[in-house]
């Protein structure tokens, strides 16, 4: 079965810094895109990061830019997000999700397609 196991969340205070973790299980790592999505009590959900191990590419939200960070460890089938100078704005619950290399290929982007797999989500709180 494919499993995304998103963990890491809390309580933080403004300016502090959190891990995410995204274990993922039951498909060719290398062959799918992963991503990190967040969606606030009364908002969208929206695309934070997402990163493309065979391409070598990332994205990043322009609300995270220079403040988050996404990696990979392909021997551990685990993706980070290091999140930095957290901020009120950044609370929400936080999804690791993943969508095939190929789908990501087709459409030219790693935002804005449906993706295949979501995990379970891992809430992050910053007080102000």
């Amino acid at each position: 079965d494919v499993q995304l196991q998103a963990s890491g969340g809390g309580l933080v205070q403004t300016g502090g810094s959190l891990r995410l973790s995204c274990a993922a299980s039951g498909f060719i790592f290398d062959d799918y895109v992963i991503g990190w999505f967040r969606q606030a009590p009364g908002k969208e959900r929206e695309g934070v990061s997402c990163i493309n191990n065979i391409a070598g590419s990332t994205y990043y939200a322009d609300s995270v830019k220079g403040r988050f960070s996404i990696s990979s460890v392909n021997a551990k089938n685990t993706v980070y997000l290091q999140m930095n100078n957290l901020k009120p704005d950044d609370t929400a619950v936080y999804y690791c999700a993943a969508v095939s290399v190929r789908a990501v290929q087709a459409m030219g982007v790693m935002v804005g397609l449906e993706y295949d797999y979501w995990g379970q989500g891992t809430l992050v709180t910053v007080s102000s």
